[in-house]
């Protein structure tokens, strides 16, 4: 994995990381890395085209979290909530593809009181889970263009809000 960017100080917006990922493998590797950072409260939202490597990441997150069950994509039944194997938060994985509207559709899902004591992924969030709170991971993933073996991805990280000023994106290359 390939790192691109690293600013030298936070950018108003929050901090970015860019890396370059050639491979499966290394996605799950970002997801793992990505855990050692996440604690309970912090919520992750993933954005990118389908098949980009959302759940990928996540299911990284999930082994890096050490959490019960097989970590797939929730998009028929939106969400799945993924209980620690030792003494570490949950994951709840929420697939927000198919929910059209903002956080009022987002309500019977509970987002707002499983985040103090989970670490909630929601993949399709942009637009919908932002209110949820200040301090967010925000994930996107691109396919690189002309790219033949259909493995290479663009992924930007941007730690928002306090909880991430002091992230350093050094902390994600592989």
């Amino acid at each position: 994995m390939e790192e691109l960017a690293t600013p030298q100080t936070p950018a108003p917006e929050g901090v970015t990381a860019r890396l370059t990922v050639t491979s499966p493998e290394q996605m799950q590797e970002l997801g793992r890395r990505l855990a050692a950072l996440l604690r309970a409260g912090d919520l992750v939202m993933l954005n990118g085209e389908l098949g980009a490597g959302k759940t990928t990441l996540t299911r990284g997150l999930g082994e890096g979290l050490g959490v019960r069950g097989a970590v797939t994509s929730p998009t028929f039944v939106i969400a799945r909530v993924h209980p620690s194997l030792g003494d570490g938060p949950p994951l709840v994985h929420v697939d927000a593809y198919r929910l059209g509207g903002g956080l009022d559709e987002m309500e019977d899902l509970d987002l707002d009181v499983s985040l103090p004591e989970s670490v909630v992924v929601v993949e399709w969030g942009e637009g919908k889970v932002e209110d949820l709170t200040d301090d967010r991971l925000q994930v996107v993933i691109h396919r690189a263009v002309g790219d033949t073996t259909d493995e290479v991805r663009h992924v930007t990280v941007t730690g928002l809000g306090r909880r991430w000023a002091a992230l350093d994106p050094g902390l994600l290359s592989v």
